[in-house]
């Protein structure tokens, strides 16, 4: 037992009370201890108990809260008190793990050492009571002072009985800045290929942990045969060389470099994960051409292999359209121009769009300084005409239109596809600046092109012509004019 206060919850308070009322032991465990050791505020309480499930449940039935059998084959139910969840676990010790993830069967016990025993790491076996303070049996403290990732006890039993640990494993490495133990490492990359065993809706959470952590460059660099196991497209990037001058870097550490660097994200996940894959198809569409490379179509590509990847890792379906998206156009030029500007956010939206100008300046970051000068001030330029674009009220989409399918039909537009039709036509002329975005001249620019429209078919029709003369959408109203005069003429 160590000396450290913690300053628990008062519904924390309340629960181990309680249960010690009763007759009980009872702590706080786990993550909750450790963030608050570190200094950080817990996300989540959990409560270890000497009390059976069902004398858990016959503690708190007098209680203001609510009691729900959440894992009661594990131990493992939960209390809803003040708005927040609070999970109750009886100590115990696991049985065998067939399928390396969870426990077969479970024996629950009556005490907390040998409970903290089979936890992941000792930086997770650590406990506290308000009374006997902090409960450290394994060392965590001491790894947390090292800033070391060390398993409880054997490190290839841990890893064999729930291989999910060797993704937690990379995941505090990335997100609390420390280096894996030497015996943990080994043990680690000797059981990696049983992550093969373990759900990928599982595999992509921790994923998601370790790529927006702190420390992911180093922890990619280090363990990326880790993730060949769930990624296993990215075993050719790494030491690809691309042969190129504005790359000093071949694609695993541009790629990881890029994964880095990402910033002013709206969804940080979404992005990191963009990086990731952004590359993914270089090296099966690598040319060369007098001792250059060169990566022709490689986005289109990517695109297609994310999506594969995503899909197979179990990720929502926004998600993965949004990612292939990002991937397809990485590498796509935007003009700093207010009308490609618009023409963009009419394709993505504003928040894709943003998304978009973060994954350039990520993928720009990681290129050589003879290339990255050069972009850095495209993209600071796009991202100045972007919030320009914003702020004023641009129209770039057809919700921003002053006029709107009922204007159509009512200038004689057929209903149904052509309705459609004519809106885009009107928001292309808009976003180009050859028609303001004002009711009276939209509905103008409608009733000439179909009045035209009219004349000259009608005209066509009784003469029987087989040629017709097109009329652009994209001309003005003076032009439109100007044309149906000559035709007139002509016919």
């Amino acid at each position: 037992m160590k000396q450290m206060n913690i300053n628990l919850p008062c519904e924390v308070k309340y629960i181990i009370q309680m249960l010690e009322t009763s007759g009980h032991k009872a702590y706080a465990v786990g993550g909750c201890v450790r963030d608050s050791v570190l200094g950080k505020e817990p996300k989540d309480w959990d409560i270890c108990t000497s009390a059976l499930p069902e004398e858990t449940k016959k503690c708190f039935e007098k209680s203001s809260g609510r009691i729900f059998e959440t894992g009661l084959h594990h131990g493992t139910v939960s209390l809803l008190q003040n708005g927040k969840t609070f999970e109750i676990t009886t100590f115990r010790t696991d049985g065998t793990y067939s399928d390396n993830r969870r426990p077969d069967t479970v024996n629950f016990i009556k005490d907390l050492k040998s409970d903290l025993s089979r936890r992941d790491f000792t930086i997770n076996a650590l406990a506290y009571h308000p009374k006997e303070g902090l409960i450290d049996y394994f060392g965590g403290t001491e790894d947390i002072k090292s800033k070391q990732i060390r398993c409880v006890g054997d490190a290839d039993a841990r890893f064999r009985e729930d291989a999910l640990r060797i993704m937690r494993a990379l995941r505090f490495s990335s997100v609390l800045g420390f280096e894996i133990e030497k015996n943990t490492l080994e043990a680690l990359v000797r059981n990696r290929k049983l992550l093969e065993n373990i759900a990928a809706e599982r595999i992509h959470v921790e994923l998601d942990g370790l790529l927006v952590g702190k420390n992911v460059k180093n922890v990619l660099t280090l363990h990326y045969k880790v993730i060949e196991i769930i990624i296993p497209e990215i075993a050719a990037l790494v030491g690809f060389d691309q042969k190129s001058r504005y790359h000093d870097l071949d694609v695993w550490s541009h790629t990881v470099k890029a994964v880095a660097n990402v910033e002013g994200a709206r969804d940080n996940r979404i992005l990191k994960l963009t990086m990731l894959l952004h590359d993914i198809a270089k090296p099966e569409c690598y040319t060369e051409k007098e001792g250059a490379g060169h990566f022709y179509g490689h986005p289109q590509a990517g695109s297609e292999v994310a999506r594969k990847i995503l899909n197979r890792l179990k990720y929502d379906k926004k998600t993965i359209k949004t990612i292939t998206k990002l991937v397809q156009y990485h590498d796509t030029e935007i003009k700093p121009s207010a009308k490609a500007v618009r023409r963009w956010l009419n394709k993505l939206g504003i928040e894709q769009m943003q998304m978009l100008i973060s994954v350039k300046a990520a993928d720009a970051s990681a290129k050589s300084s003879e290339r990255l000068m050069t972009q850095v001030k495209e993209i600071e330029e796009i991202t100045r005409i972007l919030d320009e674009v914003i702020k004023s009220g641009s129209c770039f989409s057809l919700k921003d239109l002053s006029v709107n399918g009922k204007d159509m039909i009512d200038c004689g537009i057929s209903e149904g596809a052509e309705v459609g039709k004519a809106l885009q036509q009107l928001l292309e002329l808009v976003i180009d600046e050859k028609l303001p975005n004002e009711r009276e001249a939209l509905l103008h620019h409608v009733h000439t092109f179909s009045t035209v429209c009219t004349q000259f078919k009608h005209t066509t029709d009784k003469n029987q012509q087989k040629q017709r003369t097109l009329i652009n959408p994209h001309e003005s109203c003076s032009q439109i004019r100007h044309k149906s005069s000559k035709m007139q003429e002509k016919l």
